[in-house]
């Protein structure tokens, strides 16, 4: 992950406009929190139309930073040099990528009730209790091992890529590869990230015995049904089934490991809420003042209080930090939660409190389901 979709997408489901199910991905583009919210759907082009723009493109083979680029990474980690010149020569230049990357369009009003409402409905609900009944055994061992309710995982699977129905099918070393030697100009340079990501892609592959050539994913390199960037993939996918592996695309137990343990190195709190209800002040000082942390928890229920902040009960009995999240509903009036240290952390795998709040309440009504059903 840099555990983010295409922006201009992106924007117009916050803005109500129509999107097709499943539109969301985590490439994490933006450099500050709470930037976007998410939709995935030109990146998700059918594997046709996608090979024929890749046939089209020019390789990396005769480039000469790509190649230094190249024999610097195998010295680094012991690889085959020419083997690396190889397969990194072998990935294309992917023009609709560089497209994908690029801001969206200003003045698109953020709408979080249209947001909602890509990804709470009774189809991605239904899938998700299936996911759920059909990894309950995982889902119950992640949740006693790192804490993170089944609800939370389930749900974060489903927003991602609708239980694995919408993975992307880029190339992830031309969609990297794309975007660290010809990342596009009129927004800031994010070329080195994606250097940084192309190399753990060659780690990854070294340690899995795979070919990184062979990786599907998003426009910017997220994989699998969780949607991690090859560093996260590196650093907190885990090998939960234990067979020597981590399959994020077909191990839907490795799945679901891997998403716990990442909220938990994030900080996950055990039987902790994510959020409360709030009455925001009245006075628009306090209520900017409230808000000027935007989604990082900084302010204790007392202080939340000397705003004239209004939290419910269980809010005004929370010990730790509180943050002040504002959701926007286009023309009409903003919603408002107190998020806890949890909701913080659900923003590191897509740093958006849009993205966040649908997970909760994608998770509360899978949770609400797994409870209702007979078993």
């Amino acid at each position: 992950m840099y555990l983010i979709p295409p922006r201009r997408l992106l924007l117009a489901a916050l803005a109500g406009l129509a999107l097709p199910a499943g539109a969301h991905a985590t490439t994490r583009l933006a450099a500050q929190p709470n930037a976007r919210p998410a939709a995935k759907t030109a990146r998700h082009r059918g594997p046709a139309a996608s090979a024929a723009a890749g046939a089209a493109s020019p390789t990396y083979a005769g480039h000469p930073d790509a190649m230094a680029f190249a024999d610097a990474v195998a010295a680094a980690h012991g690889l085959d040099p020419a083997r690396v010149r190889q397969q990194l020569g072998a990935a294309r230049r992917i023009d609709s990528v560089r497209r994908l990357v690029m801001p969206p369009p200003a003045g698109v009003a953020k709408n979080w009730a249209a947001y909602r409402a890509r990804f709470i409905d009774a189809q991605r609900v239904q899938a998700g209790l299936a996911f759920w009944r059909a990894q309950a055994r995982w889902l119950a061992l992640a949740e006693e091992r790192w804490g993170v309710p089944a609800e939370i995982v389930t749900a974060i699977v489903g927003v991602e890529t609708f239980y694995g129905r919408v993975m992307g099918d880029f190339r992830v070393i031309d969609a990297l590869a794309t975007l660290a030697f010809d990342f596009p100009p009129g927004r800031r340079d994010r070329s080195a990230f994606f250097r940084s990501e192309l190399e753990e892609l060659f780690v990854l592959a070294q340690r899995e015995g795979s070919d990184p050539l062979a990786v599907k994913g998003s426009y910017a390199g997220a994989m699998g049904l969780p949607q991690f960037m090859p560093s996260s993939v590196n650093r907190y996918a885990v090998d939960f089934d234990g067979d020597g592996h981590i399959h994020l695309h077909t191990g839907p137990a490795d799945v679901v490991g891997s998403v716990a343990h990442y909220l938990a190195a994030f900080g996950w709190q055990r039987g902790q809420p994510t959020h409360y209800g709030v009455a925001v002040p009245v006075d628009s000082r306090d209520r900017a003042a409230l808000l000027a942390p935007d989604i990082l928890p900084s302010f204790t229920a007392a202080e939340f209080a000397g705003r004239g902040a209004q939290l419910d009960a269980a809010g005004q009995a929370h010990a730790g930090p509180l943050a002040l999240v504002e959701l926007q509903n286009g023309d009409a009036a903003p919603s408002y939660v107190a998020g806890t240290q949890n909701f913080y952390v659900i923003t590191r795998y897509n740093w958006s409190s849009y993205y966040a709040m649908a997970v909760i309440d994608l998770a509360a009504a899978l949770r609400q389901g797994w409870t209702a059903a007979p078993r």
